[in-house]
């Protein structure tokens, strides 16, 4: 698989997501700037990674959803091409027109870090063929603006048409109550774009990949993808 990761001013995980996707591919990404304007031929799955990008101003992510990179990386999305945001990457596919909804501020109006219980949805996507579905997996979070929201129509549709790729929950699978970390509508983690090529998700699997670090969960997302090329 031939993977890009787009670096904005104020990422901080792109070499976390780099390290992920090298250990399940065997290849390095590219590492593509904000303002290029296009992506490396042969590309078959972008990145957005976690971070600040632009300071978080405006909006979280809403700079970067109209970065110069981003017409290449909607062009790709359109033709079926694998897209993936994480946390802010997630906010950057929501003001890019990519998913739909929005991250707004954490319910209890602060920042949360910490591991993170979730609940796979369905299995039958390139993102989440190496898991079972209704497994619970432990990932970590780290976010100020994670409460994913849309109107009742949006939710009813995501939920409708099983758009809903990750919930918050607990370690025996529970959702809602104090399994909900920021208050996302309906335990939301994670969703699909209408074609499900597109991820958008607000936990960091990429941070979960060595033992040596508190655990593998978040592997099997990226061992996904590389099987899906």
């Amino acid at each position: 698989m031939k993977a890009a990761v787009i670096v904005f001013p104020g990422s901080n995980r792109e070499g976390d997501m780099a390290r992920a996707l090298e250990r399940a591919t065997g290849q390095k990404p590219a590492m593509l700037w904000h303002a290029d304007h296009e992506l490396p031929a042969g590309t078959d799955l972008v990145v957005l990674p976690g971070g600040f990008s632009y300071g978080d101003y405006l909006r979280c992510g809403a700079i970067a959803g109209r970065a110069a990179i981003m017409d290449a990386v909607r062009a790709h999305a359109a033709r079926g091409g694998l897209v993936l945001g994480v946390c802010n990457g997630f906010q950057i596919l929501c003001e890019s027109g990519l998913l739909p909804g929005v991250l707004m501020r954490n319910a209890n109006l602060r920042f949360v870090c910490k591991m993170q219980h979730l609940t796979v949805e369905r299995n039958d996507t390139a993102f989440t063929r190496q898991y079972a579905k209704g497994q619970v997996i432990e990932v970590c979070i780290a976010h100020g603006e994670g409460n994913y929201e849309a109107d009742d129509a949006t939710i009813e549709r995501l939920e409708g048409d099983g758009l809903v790729a990750f919930r918050y929950c607990d370690a025996k699978g529970i959702v809602g109550g104090p399994a909900n970390p920021n208050g996302s509508r309906n335990d939301i983690a994670g969703v699909f774009s209408e074609k499900r090529n597109v991820l958008g998700l607000m936990p960091h699997p990429e941070n979960l990949i060595d033992p040596l670090v508190g655990g593998v969960d978040g592997r099997a997302l990226f061992t996904s993808l590389a099987s899906a090329a």
